[in-house]
């Protein structure tokens, strides 16, 4: 195992750099779940000063009064034209509700609208409007269908309590906090690896240092294996780690949810594509400056097009068109199933497998492409 022993060296010598990276990947994830956990996710309605000035009377024009005062506050105004201006004026008012003089036969049976004054061109008298609308056309529905005049009244101002369950056995409502963590796991491997393995890549093919493993007594095709097998190492420690770190970071969170081993097997299928590509960059530059400049434009373009530095929703329709030729993509379309979903259907769990198994369609891809490079070199020389 002297050539593995060997590579494993190089890689201790990065030991800096994979702090780094993976510091970055840890303040990326704190500064999103705690931008996420400020986003505001309720509203309340507003309660506007309604006067009301009532020339009825009647037992309909208290129903209105009744179902008014549930949302906002009501005020009693005197029928004097001179009065109601200077409330509104005042602002003691945002909105008047005139209620005429047989205000049933009028505005229900008649179908009249009902006379009211407000500030022009203000979000709260339309609110209002909206409201006295709903109220009158579903009194008119209800006289419709055959209603007494107190039957109506009663059962418009009636409290009926709406409680509204969400259903969270298919889909949670809100992303989880360990989707954001996961998201960003790509430019954590493909940067990492890619600069690591590309590093153990250029070191070994120092001219001198090939010459000697050539004329050293293990085959080529042993020095391959073991080559392979350290890579395959590197980037499983680093698998194990962000796995470890994420049922340690989420605990409870992360277990309870059924999705969870997917969400382990659409990571290991993103290590592997991770892994082949920093194989294939690093059999094709030449130099640090080269790796350095590829790893950055591989890995920052990925994440920028695939959905971890911008989330799927907010890219155009063009650049997923373009996306979906990148194996990052993938990745991130089944990790936002998994964070939507708390219980995979049978199409979902398809979107799933069809996601993981483009990525690893990928990495062999890359594997390949690595090998006709090696080949060529090899025999180019």
């Amino acid at each position: 195992m002297t050539v593995f022993k060997g590579y494993m060296k190089v890689i201790r010598q990065s030991r800096w750099l994979i702090l780094m990276y993976v510091a970055i990947f840890f303040a990326c994830t704190l500064l999103m779940q705690s931008a996420a956990g400020k986003t505001e996710k309720s509203f309340q309605a507003e309660s506007l000063k309604i006067g009301i000035a009532d020339e009825d009377g009647g037992t309909f024009a208290l129903a209105l009064r009744t179902y008014l005062d549930n949302f906002h506050e009501v005020i009693p105004l005197e029928n004097d034209i001179s009065v109601m201006q200077e409330k509104l004026f005042y602002r003691d008012v945002e909105y008047i509700v005139r209620i005429p003089e047989n205000f049933y036969q009028k505005c229900i049976q008649g179908g009249e609208r009902l006379p009211v004054t407000t500030v022009p061109d203000t979000y709260s008298g339309i609110y209002v409007d909206q409201q006295i609308n709903s109220f009158l056309n579903n009194a008119r529905t209800c006289q419709a269908a055959g209603f007494t005049e107190k039957e109506m009244a009663d059962a418009l101002v009636k409290d009926i309590p709406v409680k509204v369950e969400l259903d969270t056995s298919m889909g949670s409502g809100e992303t989880s906090r360990y989707i954001y963590y996961f998201r960003y796991v790509p430019y954590l491997a493909l940067a990492l690896l890619g600069f690591v393995i590309g590093n153990v890549l250029l070191v070994f093919r120092k001219k001198g240092l090939k010459n000697r493993m050539l004329a050293a007594p293990v085959s080529s095709r042993r020095q391959a294996l073991e080559g392979i097998l350290c890579m395959i190492v590197a980037g499983t420690a680093l698998f194990v780690l962000i796995i470890l770190v994420a049922l340690i970071w989420y605990g409870k969170e992360l277990c309870a949810n059924g999705n969870w081993g997917y969400l382990v097997m659409n990571t290991a299928a993103l290590f592997f594509v991770a892994v082949s590509i920093a194989y294939f960059s690093g059999s094709l530059v030449t130099n640090k400056d080269a790796l350095t400049g590829t790893m950055n434009i591989i890995s920052l373009g990925m994440c920028f097009l695939c959905g971890v530095f911008v989330p799927l929703d907010y890219i155009s329709t063009g650049v997923k068109n373009v996306s979906q030729f990148l194996p990052v993509y993938w990745y991130e379309t089944a990790n936002e199933i998994l964070g939507e979903f708390t219980v995979l259907t049978g199409s979902t769990k398809i979107q799933i497998y069809q996601a993981v198994g483009i990525q690893l369609v990928f990495g062999v891809v890359f594997v390949c492409l690595t090998l006709v490079v090696e080949k060529y070199r090899s025999t180019g020389k």
